[in-house]
């Protein structure tokens, strides 16, 4: 088929409308068709083989808009040679056709960073208890940020650079290595830190997925680490926003870093009198009867005294930290009825010296020696 022909002949018939607007209905045309044509194949392959194939529906739902992009980019590439545009209309439109197939590019490399480390975490689907799967989650999750974040910087920098007046700007800015090229290297500074940052700790990792810290006197869980900042949950549903280059540069405690497991401590006063022998073994009997102990530690040990009571430290342990919060707090409260209850003369209490007001040896016991004799003498006088 002979398409400038055709095109003349369209001309022909359609000579009163504007030939700017019969080549801007065409290129629109082109891409409402290709995107007609995109839906009716993604449900002809979805009705066909969806049941039989999910990966392939995953794949159609994931792809959607890159798809979309590069068919109405295949339109517009066909139709556009053709379209009755003059210089001014056509030169703009094939730069923006430039522009947007960088961005389909830019598009394409993101879903296949995405998919690909979505197909890789498949692998690791428990990740509170696995820290083979935290290790993964953590490391993948940092990586694929930071390559989306280097593709859109990669990708926008190019489109730009398409444009003559925006690449003449650039090259003069850094070029000049002046005062603008100061304040633009400080303003990305933080950015460019956290970047780094992010890669250091999905190579050493002092946090995971799903790690528990105490991080500006609050407890919580790292629950998501982004290209720049982490996500803190913490224990009452709050959310703390902390940049990246923080656990690189400042101390924080990390409850899980080698283990989930957790030792958790119980104090407690008691007067002197307590049997703590038989606290000991209710201790032992209650924890074991818990179902939150991992059964590796229980043990109870003074570890102070001073004028009124002696200080009791039990030592409990949990397979993680919201357990051993848990366990603290059951045995906690059976600890102080069982000593209510059980062994009442344990619990503190205070103790007064009275003196008798009468004579006696108590009461000259009280008062304490009697004074020399030379002191009662110069006393009287």
């Amino acid at each position: 088929m002979n398409w400038r022909a055709l095109m003349a002949d369209i001309d022909r018939m359609f000579g009163w409308i504007p030939s700017w607007f019969v080549g801007l209905s065409l290129v629109l045309g082109a891409i409402l068709l290709a995107l007609a044509l995109h839906r009716l194949a993604a449900w002809f392959l979805n009705r066909a083989f969806g049941t039989r194939l999910p990966l392939l529906s995953v794949f159609i739902e994931r792809t959607t808009g890159p798809a979309q992009l590069a068919l109405c980019l295949g339109a517009v590439a066909l139709v556009l040679p053709l379209a009755p545009l003059d210089d001014t209309i056509r030169t703009p439109l094939m730069r923006l056709f430039v522009v947007a197939v960088i961005a389909l590019i830019g598009w394409i490399s993101i879903r296949i960073v995405d998919m690909s480390a979505a197909r890789y975490l498949q692998n690791f689907r428990d990740v509170t208890e696995n820290f083979v799967a935290r290790k993964h989650v953590t490391q993948v999750r940092v990586f694929k940020r930071v390559t989306d974040t280097i593709i859109v910087i990669i990708t926008v920098s190019t489109a730009l650079m398409t444009f003559d007046s925006v690449r003449q700007y650039g090259v003069s800015l850094f070029a000049s290595a002046g005062a603008a090229g100061i304040i633009v290297g400080l303003a990305a500074r933080p950015l460019l830190s956290n970047l780094i940052a992010g890669l250091q700790i999905a190579i050493t990792q002092p946090i995971r997925i799903e790690d528990a810290v105490i991080i500006e006197n609050e407890w919580g869980w790292v629950e998501d680490i982004a290209a720049t900042y982490v996500v803190i949950r913490l224990w009452d549903w709050r959310r703390m926003v902390v940049p990246l280059s923080y656990f690189i540069e400042k101390p924080f405690q990390n409850w899980t870093r080698d283990t989930a497991s957790l030792i958790g401590v119980i104090a407690l006063h008691v007067d002197y009198r307590a049997d703590v022998a038989r606290i000991r073994r209710w201790l032992e009997e209650a924890v074991k009867d818990s179902k939150l102990w991992d059964g590796a530690v229980v043990n109870l040990q003074v570890i102070d005294a001073d004028a009124r009571t002696i200080e009791l430290r039990a030592l409990v342990s949990a397979r993680n930290a919201p357990q051993s919060w848990d366990l603290r707090c059951e045995i906690r409260e059976k600890l102080v009825a069982f000593i209510r209850d059980e062994m009442p003369e344990a619990l503190p209490r205070e103790r007064a010296i009275l003196i008798p007001s009468g004579g006696g040896d108590d009461a000259d016991f009280m008062r304490g020696p009697a004074p020399p004799e030379k002191m009662r003498a110069s006393a009287r006088n």
